[in-house]
């Protein structure tokens, strides 16, 4: 971890803007750039002050880097992107992907993505990685010359692994259920926030209505006119305070979505370990095939019924010379297949084995930040819940100097 990107340079999403410009399709269409900082934390330690460099990219550019990095390193969990589109949103808050709050907390969330990579003992170590935060030029064309896009599984064949595998690895099936359980209860719980906030939200609002009425009130009113104005306005400043309170909690609702989406990384690596299981067996299978080809025609027996089982009873026996050249053929196609099984099976350990010191890597990264988020949220809750009470508090001395 010494070696870690996130040690030698400083990565910041500083700003976030909005621009104009022509797509593929030569359309006008309306976009944000991030702007992205580095700074070398080298020069900062010994005294001296860091020149920054700085380069803009864009979302779809985020996209490109982590689908390259997932296609390259396969057993890897690697950081999901913050949402594209807002959701799970409750129904004052926009879910214009263009809104300022939103492209705020996604610009957060864009450079905790690259925090996250910047950090892992891997990641950080690749060359496009690197060139992603240093050079803005030219990029694009270095990560597609890397040819990733002819590596990358195509749905159907990840598909058609999952059903057809006849012996998945009982690990990755218990974390495949794992991540979908992941999944539905960050959903869920997302949904109940943004339910709670749509009803605290009117709560709060319902008190600005204390505060008009208390203010009409204390306009008939002589003796009690200062205390009833000084009560309406602790409850106005109550009532405007939700919308900054909600904006908070926002920010702990991205920390859970990271993790919704974590669930879907986690699913990948154990859809490519599915994939290279299913290969492996169609390998050991077209093995054993051709050997037992090869010993029908040594033996001049064929055990079950075959074409070429037909052909020979309709057209006669094969000669010994045509006999002699198939068995050759076929003893250097089992040689070959010989050397391919022994390859996967190798490939496959080396896969299970780096894939799942990853996934405990991760553990104990989610264990850790979810307990963070989860403490936070709870403070920030009693914080709020003091304030009404402090209020409230307010409120009776007022009524008390009436």
């Amino acid at each position: 971890m010494e070696d870690c990107l996130a040690k030698k340079v400083e990565i910041t999403v500083s700003e976030a803007e909005k621009r104009t410009g022509r797509n593929a399709m030569n359309m006008q269409e309306t976009y944000t750039a991030y702007l992205i900082e580095t700074r070398a934390v080298e020069s900062q330690s010994e005294g001296q002050c860091a020149p920054v460099d700085s380069l803009w990219r864009r979302y779809s550019e985020f996209e490109l880097l982590r689908n390259y990095l997932s296609v390259t390193y396969p057993h890897i969990v690697v950081p999901p992107l913050p949402e594209k589109r807002a959701d799970f949103v409750w129904h004052k808050l926009s879910a214009d992907n263009m809104d300022p709050d939103f492209v705020e907390r996604r610009r957060i969330g864009l450079e905790n993505f690259l925090l996250r990579v910047a950090s892992h003992p891997v990641l950080c170590q690749d060359k496009i990685c690197y060139s992603f935060l240093t050079q803005e030029g030219g990029w694009k064309e270095m990560v597609n010359e890397t040819g990733f896009q002819l590596k990358a599984d195509s749905r159907l064949k990840a598909l058609n692994a999952t059903f057809r595998v006849k012996n998945p690895d009982k690990r990755f099936t218990e974390l495949k259920h794992y991540s979908d359980e992941l999944q539905s209860v960050i959903s869920h719980l997302l949904r109940v926030r943004a339910r709670v906030a749509d009803r605290l939200y009117g709560v709060y609002k319902v008190h600005g209505n204390y505060g008009r009425v208390f203010s009409e009130w204390s306009a008939i009113e002589k003796e009690m006119g200062d205390g009833l104005q000084s009560a309406g306005h602790h409850m106005d400043v109550y009532a405007a305070s939700i919308d900054d309170i909600l904006e908070e909690e926002e920010h702990y609702a991205d920390q859970l979505k990271e993790y919704l989406f974590y669930a879907e990384a986690l699913r990948a690596v154990c859809r490519k370990h599915e994939l290279m299981q299913y290969d492996l067996e169609m390998a050991a299978q077209d093995l054993t095939s051709k050997k037992q080809q090869c010993e029908e025609l040594a033996t001049g027996t064929v055990r079950t019924f075959s074409l070429k089982g037909m052909t020979s009873k309709l057209f006669g026996q094969e000669t010994p010379e045509q006999r002699e050249a198939k068995l050759k053929v076929l003893e250097e196609q089992i040689q070959e297949g010989e050397e391919q099984l022994k390859s996967k099976n190798l490939e496959g350990r080396d896969f299970v084995k780096s894939a799942w010191a990853d996934i405990e890597r991760f553990k104990e990264q989610k264990n850790h930040d979810l307990k963070e988020a989860l403490i936070s949220y709870a403070v920030m809750q009693i914080s709020m819940c003091k304030k009404g009470i402090q209020v409230w508090t307010n409120a009776k001395e007022c009524f008390s100097k009436m």
